[in-house]
C-alpha cells in the first residue's frame, strides 16, 4: 500500500541505525523513526520522503518492545532524557554495540579488532553534573525545574526523582524549586526575552563528595541570597557543599553564557579524582560527566598505546588537561593544546597539584599552535567535540604524520567520516572499543587506535 508525506501509519520497528533510529521495512517501503526500539509497535507521522526511505515522527507507542521488561523511572513517559528506560542494562549494551559495529563495518574496511563494549561501573546515580531548566508545563502554570520533554523545547517538567543523579542532586533541586515558588519571579521566556530564572547547574565530585550549586539568572531582577545560602548550607547532604554561585546570563539563546559570576558561598571550583589524580572543576569547564566511566574510558585508551614511556604525545583539544595528565603518568612528554585560555590555566594548576613536570599546556588554536612545537610527536591523541575534527586540523595531523593516532569520539557518525580520511592517508585501524558512559541513553564513547 503506498504512503505519502503527512500520513499517519502503524508500523513495527525491526532494527536500529545509529543514533537510535528505528527501521520498519517491508517489500514496498522503509520508514525510519528516531527514538524507537526494535519490537515496538508505533504510530508515526510521515514527515519526509527520501530517495530510498521515508522519515517519520513518533506519535505514540502502541505496544512496547519485549526488551522493555524492567521498571521505568517515574519521569520516563514525559522526560526526554533517557531513551532506554525499561530495558535491562545488558540489552542496552547490546543495542549500542550493534549500532556502532554495523556503522563502522559498513563504512570502514580493514581487519581491525572490534573489542567487546566496556560497561559503565555504575548504571544509576552515575552523573557528576546536571543542568536543569526553569519553566512551566502550561502557560502561566506552576514554576517547574527540570528537563524539557522530548520535542517540546518550551515546556519543562520537574524531575525530582531522576535516577541518573544521586540524592544530593534531587534534594538541591527540590529545595531551590520550593524556595522560588514562594516568590513572584518569572522563568526566562526565550521568545519574549523576559524573566529572571534560567537554569540550575549542579556538579559533584563523586569521589570527593564536593558539591557546587550554580544558579543561572538574568539581571532583570535583584535578590538577596542570604536566606537561600543558609538553607543550602544546612541541607542533610551526603556530600559537602563547597560552592554556591550565581551566573548572570542575558544572552538571547538558550545556551548558558557567563557575563558575571557571583560567589554567594565558598569557592569557584570543586575537586574530583580520576585514576589517582586530582582535578579542579570550574562552573563551565568540560569534565566527563561519569567519573567512574571516565576511568574506564581512559584505561581503555591507555591499553592500546604501544610503549608510552618512550613517546612524545600531542593531546589536541585538551580542555582542562584530564587526558593529558593521565598520559603524562606513562609517557616521556605530553603537550596539550586548547583554545580556551581559562581551561589552560586550570590545566596548568591541575598539573601543579598532581606534581607532573612532563606535560606542557599551550593556549591557542590547534591549527596555529601545532606548528610552533619543535618536537615531532610519536603519538597524537584527539578527543574532539561532537562535530569531529575540523577539516584543516585533520589535514595538519596527516601532514605531521605521527606513527600512531588515538581517537576518542562521542559521536560515531563524525568518527566514521574522519577515519575514512585517515585511512585514505595510509593510516590503518588496529583496535576499536566502545565504552558506555551514559546508561539508559543512546550515547556512547568509542576509542580507536591507528598506526601509520
Amino acid at each position: 500500500m503506498p504512503i505519502k508525506k503527512g500520513q499517519e501509519v502503524l508500523i513495527n520497528i525491526d532494527n536500529l541505525l545509529f543514533p537510535n533510529v528505528g527501521i520498519s521495512k517491508n517489500k514496498d517501503y522503509e520508514i525510519r523513526v528516531k527514538n524507537t526500539i526494535p519490537g515496538q509497535k508505533v504510530k508515526v507521522l510521515i514527515t519526509k520522503k527520501k530517495k530510498d526511505f521515508f522519515e517519520g515522527r513518533l506519535l505514540k507507542i502502541i505496544a512496547p518492545s519485549p526488551l522493555e521488561n524492567q521498571p521505568k523511572c517515574i519521569h520516563a513517559d514525559e522526560c526526554g532524557g533517557c531513551n532506554y528506560q525499561g530495558i535491562d542494562y545488558h540489552n542496552q549494551l547490546k543495542l549500542k554495540e550493534k549500532q556502532v559495529k554495523e556503522l563502522l563495518e559498513n563504512n570502514l574496511p580493514g581487519d581491525y579488532i572490534f573489542h567487546e563494549l566496556v560497561p559503565s561501573p555504575e548504571i544509576k546515580e552515575y552523573r557528576n553534573k546536571m543542568e536543569f531548566s526553569f519553566g512551566d508545563q502550561e502557560k502561566d502554570g506552576d514554576l517547574q525545574l527540570g528537563m524539557h520533554p522530548r520535542a517540546r523545547r518550551f515546556d519543562v517538567i520537574t524531575v525530582d526523582q531522576c535516577q541518573l543523579v544521586d540524592v544530593d542532586f534531587r534534594l538541591i533541586l527540590s529545595t531551590v524549586l520550593n524556595y522560588f515558588r514562594n516568590y513572584d519571579y518569572k522563568r526566562y521566556h526565550i521568545i519574549k526575552r523576559e524573566g529572571y530564572l534560567r537554569h540550575l547547574l549542579i556538579r559533584k565530585g563523586l569521589k570527593t563528595g564536593e558539591l557546587m550549586v550554580n544558579l543561572v539568572t538574568t539581571s532583570q531582577e535583584e535578590h538577596d541570597y542570604t536566606e537561600l545560602t543558609e538553607v543550602l548550607k544546612n541541607l542533610p547532604l551526603k556530600g559537602k557543599l563547597v560552592s554556591f554561585l550565581q551566573t548572570i546570563n542575558n544572552d538571547y539563546s538558550d545556551t548558558i553564557k557567563s557575563e558575571k559570576l557571583i560567589v554567594h558561598y565558598g569557592r569557584k571550583y570543586i575537586l574530583e579524582e580520576i585514576l589517582g589524580l586530582s582535578f579542579m572543576i570550574t562552573p563551565f569547564a568540560f569534565f566527563q560527566p561519569n567519573t567512574y566511566g571516565a576511568e574506564k574510558l581512559y584505561e581503555t585508551a591507555l591499553k592500546f598505546i604501544n610503549n608510552p614511556a618512550d613517546k612524545v604525545i600531542y593531546d589536541l583539544y585538551c580542555g582542562t588537561g584530564t587526558i593529558t595528565q593521565i598520559l603524562a603518568k606513562k609517557a616521556r612528554e605530553v603537550y596539550g593544546i586548547e583554545i580556551n585560555e581559562e581551561a589552560v590555566a586550570i590545566a596548568r594548576e591541575n598539573a601543579r597539584i598532581n606534581k607532573l613536570n612532563n606535560c606542557k599546556f599551550i593556549a591557542g588554536d590547534v591549527l596555529e599552535k601545532i606548528d610552533e612545537l619543535n618536537e615531532k610527536p610519536d603519538l597524537i591523541v584527539v578527543d574532539p567535540p561532537r562535530p569531529g575534527i575540523h577539516a584543516r586540523a585533520l589535514e595538519k595531523i596527516i601532514n605531521i604524520a605521527p606513527d600512531e593516532l588515538l581517537y576518542i569520539s562521542c559521536n560515531p557518525i563524525s568518527l566514521v567520516r574522519d577515519l575514512q580520511i585517515l585511512q585514505e592517508a595510509n593510516y590503518k585501524l588496529t583496535n576499536i572499543q566502545c565504552v558506555d558512559m551514559f546508561p539508559f541513553t543512546q550515547h556512547i564513547e568509542t576509542v580507536v587506535h591507528l598506526l601509520k
